[in-house]
């Protein structure tokens, strides 16, 4: 294997990475919530994590690696720290949103991270630009939503 499809999988284990995290995340974002139309959005955005993931999986062993399988450590631990402040302070919906938000902050900076990288083959660029261009459009979804609900309270 060459060190450009080493450098190619480990960008995209990266970004498998993120997807799960980001899966994860909304999965738990749609069990806080109690608006019926945003936990249908956050069921929404958490299958479509799992779609990008699977998708970027299919790129690794296309290149004769291993795709990462699992969220990230500091997600978990986010995601556990989360639990504990909504315990404490309720899970109303714009903090529900806040955590949805603070979390495509990160997938963003992942997402544009990996763009960065100039040995990336053209068919992966294009892959990753696609799923950058969902993860905006999620990110400003969210925040639109977030910047509602606090208009409301």
């Amino acid at each position: 294997m060459t060190d450009v499809a080493e450098d190619t999988i480990k960008v995209l284990n990266d970004l498998i990475e993120t997807c799960k995290d980001g899966e994860e995340g909304f999965k738990t974002c749609a069990e806080d919530i109690k608006v019926a139309e945003l936990k249908a959005l956050f069921v929404k955005r958490a299958a479509g994590c799992a779609t990008s993931a699977a998708e970027l999986q299919g790129l690794v062993r296309s290149l004769g690696g291993d795709p990462e399988t699992s969220t990230s450590v500091s997600a978990d631990l986010h995601r556990r720290w989360v639990d504990l402040k909504s315990l404490i302070t309720g899970k109303d919906e714009e903090a529900v949103l806040n955590e949805a938000e603070r979390g495509e902050d990160v997938a963003k900076k992942s997402y544009s991270k990996a763009l960065e990288k100039d040995f990336l083959p053209a068919n992966i660029r294009a892959v990753i630009e696609e799923q950058y261009q969902g993860v905006l459009r999620n990110h400003d979804q969210v925040k639109a939503l977030r910047d509602q609900a606090r208009a409301q309270s």
